[in-house]
């Protein structure tokens, strides 16, 4: 019984996963937060590249 607390003590497997988990999370977050900060300028720059794909469609 000794030996399986100590094993187990020793087990870190489940605290690497627990921390990879939460370094996804805060990359997530972080690009929640540059994706909010930036969608106006994203949305102008894709509207410009639509018109422009458009504009090049009609001058067939």
């Amino acid at each position: 019984m000794t030996k399986f607390i100590s094993r187990f003590a020793k087990n870190e497997s489940g605290a690497t996963a627990i921390e990879y988990g939460l370094i996804a999370a805060l990359i997530a977050v972080a690009l929640i937060g540059v994706l909010t900060t930036m969608s106006g300028s994203l949305k102008d720059t894709f509207t410009k590249i639509s018109n422009d794909l458009n504009a090049a469609n009609a001058a067939k």
